[in-house]
């Protein structure tokens, strides 16, 4: 008798969705890229590390940031027009250096946003026929190198400024694309 409540405590333990789950591999991308960087930023630039400190610099980083890594500084209220401001379940673990899956898997938590961003496939030029690639993905490419491509109306006009900026930001993709 005691083995079968043994058993079915087990059964149940096993069946019941755990609370402090870690990461799975992939899981929290964004955050842990991100918060990984910015951890060995403060190492390298020797910043004191008390949550203050850590906070006035992640507010800096996060100025800076775009795209996915600007979205993850929204959710955690790093940004001017966030709603919440939970910056604090970041700054205050890592002033004890306690590593970034952890904090990622805290704020999970907190907001499960933060773990369901993924950054975007990035695209490879030297090989890539842009021809086949959506207007999306033609944008992508020149927003990720600062560029603006005005005036645009068709695809072809956004493939002729790509090939016009390729040698600049992708030297080796223009040079792999002009043994083609």
């Amino acid at each position: 008798m005691r083995a079968a409540r043994g058993l079915w405590a087990a059964l149940a333990l096993l069946l019941l969705p755990a609370g402090s789950r870690a990461l799975r591999d992939g899981e929290c991308e964004v955050c842990v890229v991100f918060l990984g960087r910015f951890y060995q930023s403060l190492k390298d630039n020797n910043v004191e590390f008390t949550p203050a400190s850590i906070e006035k610099e992640l507010l800096k980083s996060c100025k800076e940031a775009k795209g996915k890594e600007n979205r993850l500084c929204y959710y955690i209220g790093a940004t001017s027009d966030a709603a919440t401001k939970i910056i604090n379940e970041v700054s205050k673990p890592m002033s004890h250096h306690i590593p970034v899956e952890k904090i990622c898997e805290k704020l999970k938590k907190k907001d499960s946003q933060i773990c369901e961003l993924k950054y975007d496939k990035q695209i490879d030029l030297s090989t890539a026929d842009l021809r086949k690639l959506r207007v999306k993905e033609l944008r992508r490419i020149l927003e990720d190198w600062g560029e603006a491509c005005k005036g645009c109306a068709e695809k072809s006009d956004f493939i002729r400024r790509i090939h016009e900026l390729m040698p600049k930001y992708a030297p080796r993709a223009a040079g792999a694309r002009a043994d083609l």
